[in-house]
């Protein structure tokens, strides 16, 4: 209950007063990543990438995507790996242990341990001539040594070789815990790079016999190389590859420079002498003896630790970093296709039913085949899924163009595809015209319109000529932000073009009329406000008596009783009614201040007006809801009627 003071009251009797009151939310294969990774290796006969991890002790097999198949643990502080010729058998070199771990390549499971008498290795493995070969030593004092698969570890003969490396006019021979590559081409030879001190000696041994003879030396002086990172061996030439940029070839026992690539940090050549090249955050392939990339791969901003072709080169496996540390495999395919340029020109804009020109380039950084077709298709209105158009011929400069003339109006793109060819990876290229549309008309009435609270009020769209669409869509978007925009009804007008819905205005609604437009008229909205009443009553009660005077009824009060007025508004969060009070006197009503009262969620607020003390008083009031000022804007302005009361002896 809300009250008035005796002040107030007195006040009112003025003409002057001012209310007061008080409130009456496929599981995918899991992709290869390891923290710390030494050795990768393709399996050509099982179609399998091989990634070892020294940190966890682990050998992890993938598919040729880098999907997860298979891990075997417990292998201990893999260094690197190998995989011999048939692709049975994976060869892990583990450093802490000492030892060559031969797993089976199709189980995982662990077949044989060499166990290698060294504290400095094994370090780099390679398979070559049946044999599996390895490094060790420390920076001053470096060896390869060998173990031979064939031979029974439980027999009399021990499998492993130690001190193989042929020092016969080599001086000292290699330093440190040398690199090794092999050449699937040629089997039976060793490339081995030293890494103990920087002046990057390396040689070329012929390991075919089962006993290694040297095939080429270099003590190194600097001239060739400044230190070995990465050594291949290069198919089908006989040179080598160091740091994935320089060449070296070999001859009589010697060693010269024979070109370069363009800077690397490191490659591996595939059996075709495709070479994949590691250059910060790129991997590039090269036709040999080529200084133009064929292709470019971004691999990140945490460069690769790895890379492996594989053996039938139609795929580079990558070890690439990423962001918080680890690596990842990735499989780049295609590598040895150069990517095209494909580019279209077509107008911004365009009238429907006019001819065009598209225009392009196709461009490659190898060269293309003569007579190259592109496949065009045009995607519109009325060919949603698309229409292929005449294929275009380009022209020996690398252009083409084609003209066309679109049906439809509205967006529409014109796609132009190269399919590839055995050089060449497929692209495609598009864009867009924005082609006239005619404008039609859409039309809404009772906008404006006032309507008391809860009126089923009729609105009716008026739809113009169209080409083949008639639909439209209505759509109500009540006032305040608790209700959303509702579709109404969507359908096609009738023979008149007319749809018509009803809406319970309940509130002030913008309706909506909404054509989407067609092949040949463009789309439009139409929208209209109609407005609504709140539904609002008055009580008044303690009274004593209802009377007329003259011929208006009036509730009579004694002077000192205190009317309460009641008032019943729709509801709606922190609304608040509007009391207007007016006294009669000499002859006219004098309006008296008007207050705000907050009603209760039950949307009722119940204010005591209080006693005036004396009698002969005539008085009236009504509430009211004031767009704005009565605490929200959902509905339109709306009173009630007016109570009138009258005071007595």
């Amino acid at each position: 209950m809300r009250s008035i003071s005796t002040a107030t009251a007195l006040a009112v009797l003025l003409g002057s007063a001012a209310l007061s009151v008080v409130a009456a939310g496929t599981a995918s294969a899991a992709t290869a990543t390891v923290t710390s990774p030494d050795g990768l290796v393709a399996d050509g006969a099982l179609k399998r990438v091989f990634v070892g991890d020294s940190s966890t002790g682990r050998v992890t097999a993938t598919d040729y995507s880098g999907n997860v198949l298979a891990s075997v643990a417990g292998i201990g502080g893999v260094s690197d790996l190998a995989v011999s010729e048939d692709g049975a058998t994976v060869y892990a070199a583990v450093q802490n242990t000492h030892e060559i771990v031969a797993i089976d390549a199709a189980t995982l499971a662990v077949k044989t341990r060499y166990a290698i008498p060294t504290d400095t290795g094994p370090r780099h493995i390679a398979f070559a001539g049946g044999k599996v070969w390895f490094s060790y030593g420390d920076q001053w004092d470096g060896d390869i040594g060998s173990v031979d698969p064939a031979v029974d570890p439980a027999g009399t003969t021990d499998p492993v070789t130690m001190a193989q490396f042929p020092t016969e006019g080599t001086s000292i021979g290699i330093w440190g815990q040398a690199l090794l590559d092999t050449d699937p081409q040629r089997p039976g030879l060793l490339a081995i790079g030293e890494t103990g001190i920087s002046t990057d000696s390396m040689a070329v041994v012929d390991v075919s016999s089962g006993t290694p003879a040297l095939t080429a030396w270099y003590s190194g002086d600097y001239t060739l190389n400044n230190g070995i990172g990465d050594i291949d061996l290069v198919a089908g030439a006989d040179q080598v590859l160091v740091n994935g940029s320089v060449r070296d070839a070999y001859a009589d026992g010697k060693f010269t420079a024979a070109g370069s690539y363009p800077s690397g940090q490191q490659a591996d050549i595939a059996p075709d002498g495709t070479v994949a090249q590691v250059n910060g955050n790129t991997i590039a392939t090269y036709r040999p003896n080529a200084t133009k990339a064929i292709r470019t791969y971004d691999i990140g901003s945490y460069g690769a630790a790895d890379l492996t072709w594989a053996p039938d080169n139609s795929r580079i496996f990558v070890l690439a970093g990423k962001s918080g540390g680890g690596y990842t495999l990735k499989a780049l395919t295609d590598p040895e296709k150069n990517v095209p340029t494909l580019t279209v020109n077509a107008p911004g804009s365009a009238p429907r039913a006019k001819k065009l020109t598209v225009t392009g380039r196709l461009s490659a950084a190898v060269a293309l085949p003569a007579g190259v077709k592109l496949q065009v298709t045009r995607t519109d209105l009325e060919s949603p899924k698309g229409k292929a158009l005449p294929a275009v011929t380009v022209k020996t400069d690398g252009t083409y163009s084609f003209a066309d003339t679109p049906p439809a109006g509205g967006t529409v793109t014109y796609k132009v595809a190269y399919a590839g060819d055995p050089a060449h990876a497929a692209v495609s290229a598009s864009d867009k015209v924005s082609v006239s549309r005619a404008a039609t008309s859409l039309s809404l009435n009772n906008n404006g319109k006032l309507y008391a609270y809860g009126a089923d009020v009729k609105f009716t769209a008026h739809l113009g000529k169209t080409y083949k669409n008639r639909t439209v869509a209505i759509y109500a978007d009540p006032f305040g932000g608790d209700k959303p925009k509702k579709l109404v009804k969507t359908g096609k007008v009738n023979s008149s073009g007319n749809l018509t819905v009803t809406v319970d205005m309940t509130r002030d609604t913008a309706v909506s009329a909404v054509f989407a437009g067609d092949a040949r008229y463009a789309s439009k909205t139409v929208k209209v406000n109609a407005y609504a009443k709140v539904r609002i009553s008055t009580a008044i009660s303690k009274h004593y008596k209802t009377a007329k005077i003259g011929s208006t009824s009036y509730y009579w009060f004694h002077k000192n009783s205190a009317p309460i007025f009641t008032t019943t508004m729709t509801y709606y969060p922190n609304r608040q009614e509007r009391l207007d009070l007016q006294v009669y006197y000499d002859g006219r009503w004098y309006d008296s201040d008007s207050e705000y009262f907050g009603l209760g969620t039950n949307g009722k607020v119940a204010v005591n007006l209080g006693a005036p003390g004396q009698s002969g008083i005539k008085a009236r009031i009504r509430a009211a809801y004031i767009n704005g000022s009565s605490g929200d804007s959902v509905n339109s302005t709306t009173y009630s009627g007016w109570k009138y009361i009258y005071f007595s002896n």
